[in-house]
């Protein structure tokens, strides 16, 4: 399941972190990547645990746990510290996998990636080209959003980033685990809870979302690693 979250950010959280990345330091984006992903990847980013990147992380994982249409289509477990990276002057990112496990910096555990998620800080106005396309079983779908809108999307997917032609493609990019390990069982899941809110807001007193409430409730139990 691809799913875009409209306004993860306000306009006025989106300015200063603008401002925040315009100051940090910048390196060689390939420091992160596997040994698959760094033949293909061809950006910059911010270094892990520079105090930009902490901040403005901590921004994004504030908000995100605020949202409910990220909260109901993630379910998450544990959410990798948001990375920073920027494309420009016809950089790219050539189609690959990410890294199925990742440790996070500083700590002795490991997440299992089960969804990739990003956030854009640039406005497709503001650049040429840089769209996210992402393989799927209906085809390639191709992604670039709003500053502060976020795609999430099955981290088993083929992807890739195409040349930024003109101006600056600046994201904030991370992962998470999911309580539901399997893409399928998360929409399932997913649409499920859609329906209950959509026959809770129509209907308030219809007996039928407290059915499907406790359908919804007794297959994530079944369902949910912890």
């Amino acid at each position: 399941m691809l799913i875009t979250i409209p306004d993860v950010l306000t306009p006025q959280q989106v300015a200063e972190a603008r401002q925040i990345l315009d100051q940090a330091k910048w390196v060689d984006g390939r420091v992160t990547a596997g040994h698959q992903s760094a033949k293909a990847k061809d950006n910059v980013q911010i270094p892990e645990g520079h105090p930009a990147a902490v901040k403005l992380g901590d921004m994004i994982l504030a908000a995100l746990g605020k949202n409910p249409l990220f909260m109901s289509a993630a379910l998450p477990l544990r959410v990798f510290p948001p990375l920073f990276n920027k494309y420009s002057g016809g950089q790219s990112f050539g189609t690959h996998v990410d890294n199925a496990i990742r440790q996070i910096p500083g700590t002795p555990h490991r997440i299992r990636t089960d969804l990739s998620a990003t956030l854009f800080f640039a406005g497709p106005e503001e650049y040429d080209g840089g769209e996210l396309c992402v393989e799927d079983a209906y085809g390639v779908k191709q992604v670039k959003l709003p500053a502060g809108h976020m795609v999430l999307y099955p981290a088993t997917s083929l992807h890739h980033v195409t040349p930024v032609t003109r101006g600056a493609r600046i994201c904030s990019f991370f992962w998470m685990q999911s309580m539901i390990r399997d893409d399928g069982q998360r929409t399932l899941l997913f649409d499920l809870d859609m329906g209950i809110q959509r026959i809770s807001a129509d209907h308030p007193n219809h007996p039928s979302a407290v059915q499907l409430t406790g359908v919804y409730h007794n297959l994530l139990r079944q369902w949910a690693e912890m």
